[in-house]
């Protein structure tokens, strides 16, 4: 069984985290998702992750998906597509790439409906939370631009010198992949080395993450969380 958490309890240690095939990393259920819960959670390597109807789940899985902003991959399709949008935004400013301008926005347009029909995981409830943390200075947008329309972005958490990926979304050919790309060139110049991307998939290792044991996780966390937060947020192209 896992514990029930009211709006005073606090996390169990995530080495109670379950174990096992049907819900590993499970580690308790309830609370709310204000921005204090929210960070507390953050801090300690625990994220929610459940579905609408479901009472809000925490996890902290172990291994961990990470990627390094060193090990970042661009493909020669992504470069190509990067040098379009540098010189877009640079000349006849078509193409654009900002933070922070619309995260709301961002947020919905990862919360919509995928090729396969279904929606995802993000809903009204997490969007009131995350907005929450936005507006407190904890949670960015990376955003993708095309003649004034939102094509493609990412958000995440920041603390410290973390970032905590929490998801994407594309409208053109590699729009989820270009704000990325700018996402980590301006963490990378801020002296974030980690991006925490939570759950393994595919797509994520295609573009450079790889799994951790959460001990190094926890680790990488405790060394960065309590560093000089990210005060200016500005987009810079990446050099390809």
């Amino acid at each position: 069984m896992i514990p029930w958490l009211d709006s005073s309890t606090p996390f169990p240690d995530v080495a109670d985290a379950l174990t096992g095939a049907d819900a590993p990393g499970l580690l308790a259920a309830g609370a709310d998702l204000s921005p204090q819960r929210l960070l507390d959670a953050y801090r300690h390597g625990i994220f929610p992750w459940f579905s609408e109807g479901q009472p809000i789940l925490w996890w902290s899985t172990d291994p961990r998906m990470v990627l390094m902003t060193a090990d970042f991959k661009i493909s020669d399709s992504l470069k190509k597509n990067l040098r379009k949008v540098a010189r877009s935004a640079a000349t006849d400013g078509r193409w654009q790439v900002r933070f922070d301008s619309a995260f709301e926005a961002v947020m919905r347009a990862c919360a919509a409906p995928r090729k396969d029909g279904h929606g995802t995981w993000i809903s009204e409830q997490i969007i009131d939370g995350y907005t929450g943390l936005h507006r407190q200075g904890y949670a960015h947008s990376c955003e993708l631009w095309l003649d004034g329309e939102l094509v493609g972005g990412a958000y995440g958490v920041s603390i410290g010198k973390m970032f905590y990926g929490e998801s994407m979304f594309a409208r053109v050919t590699d729009g989820s992949k270009i704000a990325l790309a700018y996402l980590v060139h301006f963490l990378q110049g801020e002296g974030v080395t980690m991006i925490d991307c939570q759950q393994e998939t595919k797509h994520l290792a295609s573009l450079g993450a790889a799994p951790i044991s959460r001990a190094q996780f926890l680790a990488h966390l405790q060394s960065s969380i309590g560093q000089t937060q990210i005060s200016a947020w500005k987009p810079l192209a990446p050099c390809v």
